[in-house]
């Protein structure tokens, strides 16, 4: 059974890949004794040949992906383009540190390793930018004698 060049008509009258067009396995008699386009045509309509849908791309690998993207993987230096402030802003920075800062700060008060006073001053200096983080400011303050002795 050579369907060959039927394949081949059938898929230029569909404008498909040959790849593309389906015979019927019961009806490969009656494809295989068609000859003119018309034949094949009227194959078509009777659903003898027919074309195969189109494949497409899957989005099974892009939705895990995403949903790696949401718990905040994938998201190292190498995947970063353009300054440091455009992943997160100067702005938003400066919140994180100072609001950790302030919280370390309170807890020192709280367990009542630094007074009052110390509280206030340190608490300025945290709003003038004097600490990087919560172990400079820990440090500053038993180095300033500011933290009460026990």
């Amino acid at each position: 059974m050579k369907l060959k060049s039927k394949r081949q008509l059938a898929s230029k009258i569909l404008k498909v890949g040959q790849g593309r067009v389906l015979i019927d396995p019961n009806r490969s008699e009656d494809v295989e004794t068609a000859i003119t386009r018309g034949e094949i045509r009227r194959l078509v309509h009777e659903d003898a040949i027919r074309i195969r849908p189109k494949r497409g791309i899957s989005r099974s690998r892009a939705r895990l992906l995403h949903e790696k993207r949401k718990k905040g993987r994938r998201k190292g230096e190498g995947r970063r383009k353009g300054t440091q402030t455009a992943v997160i802003s100067s702005k938003e920075r400066w919140i994180t540190r100072v609001r950790s800062l302030r919280r370390k700060l309170k807890k020192l008060r709280d367990n009542k390793a630094i007074t009052a006073d110390a509280y206030r001053k340190l608490y300025g200096m945290i709003k003038g930018g004097a600490f990087e983080d919560s172990a400079h400011l820990e440090e500053h303050a038993k180095a300033t004698k500011t933290s009460k002795r026990r």
